[in-house]
């Protein structure tokens, strides 16, 4: 009966001892990391890469999980998950958020940025920083900037070697306003569509044609629904980085400098992967059988000149940020 005493006394000191133990263990938060992009494609690499940096310096606390394509809806659906709470973070083209805080229609000024050099500047800048910081009261964090690069023309009807010859045309675009300006400012017809229904509405000839990086155009296999490509290097679009508010609030702050650091790293391979593919994706596409032409250089002018009065109407009630921009882009190119 001793016996069975003792080792009764035993078991319950031990299970004294280790009980703190477990109650002070760590619990696992897995995030939830949404994109509209392919698996391969530059973007969703950044995203990997990320988890991983999150993964090694919590000590495995923190899981990021990857959703690539659209999986978890549209970056419009994206973005109200990110409000509510519902989904934990998202990588979208800035440009989106113009529709929470109109500032972000700089981001999808058409020629804004004209080389990797510039995007670097204005990426990395305060002003930059200062856009992120607007979106807070909206429910929503950023913490830095990937890229989607820079967009070229398809479409499946003819060759486009002149502004001319976009006339016409029904285009999808991202559903803003600005995208859909500067498409009837060319005579083309604008369809606002989300990404994830674009594929389906080429097939079905529901448009004739849309614009997209080329990494893009690969990841989504749209060369399989389009036949014409025009470089117009028309626009460069960043990608926001974004948290929930919900949950960066509820993080501890050892936890939310984790994620900014390995968002900051994360998003310098980014761009990275993102230059180095560029090159030989577009070989691919030509010799996948996509007809490739690239804008003459008196036709981008003339583009250009088509584009300035729907820049000068969305630079309209957002003037201090359009020279804040300007400016860094201006200090870039000295």
């Amino acid at each position: 009966m001793r016996r069975l005493f003792a080792r009764t006394m035993l078991a319950a000191l031990a299970a004294a001892v280790l009980l703190p133990a477990a109650a002070q263990a760590p619990a696992t938060r897995t995030i939830k990391f949404a994109n509209q992009n392919a698996k391969g494609h530059p973007v969703v690499l950044g995203m990997e890469r990320f988890a991983e940096l999150v993964d090694k310096r919590s000590n495995g606390r923190l899981k990021v999980q990857v959703f690539a394509g659209g999986v978890l809806g549209s970056d419009q659906q994206n973005l109200t998950m990110l409000q509510g709470g519902t989904l934990e973070m998202a990588a979208m083209n800035s440009g989106i958020l113009a529709n929470i805080v109109k500032d972000f229609a700089v981001f999808d000024f058409p020629f804004l940025v004209t080389s990797p050099r510039e995007a670097d500047a204005l990426l990395d800048s305060q002003a930059a920083r200062q856009l992120h910081g607007k979106l807070e009261d909206k429910g929503v964090v950023g913490l830095a900037f990937y890229e989607l690069g820079f967009r070229q023309l398809t479409n499946s009807r003819r060759p486009v070697a002149r502004v001319e010859d976009i006339a016409g045309l029904k285009l999808r675009v991202i559903p803003n306003p600005i995208n859909v300006d500067w498409v009837s400012a060319l005579g083309a017809n604008p369809t606002p569509l989300p990404f994830p229904e674009l594929y389906a509405a080429l097939e079905q000839r529901a448009v004739d044609g849309q614009e997209n990086p080329v990494a893009t155009i690969q990841g989504a296999k749209l060369n399989e629904v389009q036949k014409h490509l025009t470089l117009t290097n028309h626009q460069y679009n960043p990608q926001s980085v974004l948290v929930s508010r919900r949950l960066w609030d509820a993080l501890p702050p050892e936890d939310r400098r984790i994620l900014q650091e390995a968002a900051a790293e994360s998003a310098k391979y980014q761009r990275e992967q993102s230059r180095q593919a560029a090159g030989g994706i577009l070989e691919q596409l030509k010799k996948g059988g996509l007809q490739v032409t690239e804008l003459p250089a008196a036709e981008t002018a003339k583009l250009r000149e088509k584009m300035k009065p729907v820049i000068a109407k969305h630079a309209a009630g957002i003037e201090a940020t359009v020279t804040a921009v300007q400016a860094e882009l201006d200090r870039a190119r000295r």
